[in-house]
């Protein structure tokens, strides 16, 4: 959408058509993250083609676009990856009244531009929009960049759970949560 000649950011949810580029964002942001300092501990193995693809077929796969040109790539779901249960939530929510943030990547060309702001703030118009009462999450330990950005936007601490994922080197996740209503 375009306002007095502006060209404004959009999140969109991703056909086959986006899979090279949202595989292109991810792609990038790991070595970006590899030759600098990796907070999240991804690697070629996670986000991985495969899980992209799998993430464009279920529905879940969103890119950040302006002006047709991917800024950014984030998952959102209704199901989170591993045992939130142990979370320190606020309240007691069910799979299927919240919605989970997974693999929020920023391409390293548009760091510190807002785009994790605004990626982040539209996950939450969506959850909003769709009825979900919360907007769920969790970040490797350390992964300070993420953890700034998710409390900025009004996200709290729910605790550091062993999520059960059997990660080598990531016995624990930090959680966080946004109520919407």
């Amino acid at each position: 959408m375009k306002a007095n000649g502006e060209v404004f950011m959009k999140l969109i949810k991703c056909s086959r058509s986006h899979i090279h580029a949202v595989t292109e964002v991810y792609h990038r942001t790991i070595r970006h993250l590899e030759e600098n300092i990796n907070y999240p501990r991804w690697s070629p193995e996670h986000p991985s083609d495969q899980s992209i693809a799998e993430a464009v077929e279920s529905g879940v796969q969103y890119l950040c676009i302006k002006d047709g040109e991917p800024l950014g790539a984030v998952v959102l779901s209704e199901a989170p990856e591993g045992y939130y249960q142990a979370g320190e939530w606020s309240r007691e929510l069910t799979e299927g009244e919240y919605l989970v943030i997974h693999a929020l990547a920023v391409h390293p060309s548009f760091e510190h531009k807002g785009v994790g702001t605004f990626m982040v703030e539209q996950c939450v118009a969506l959850a909003r929009q769709r009825g979900y009462r919360a907007v769920r999450l969790d970040v490797v330990p350390g992964n300070l960049p993420a953890e700034r950005l998710y409390k900025k936007l009004g996200f709290t601490y729910a605790g550091t759970k062993d999520l059960r994922r059997n990660i080598d080197g990531i016995p624990a996740f930090d959680l966080f949560e946004r109520n919407i209503e």
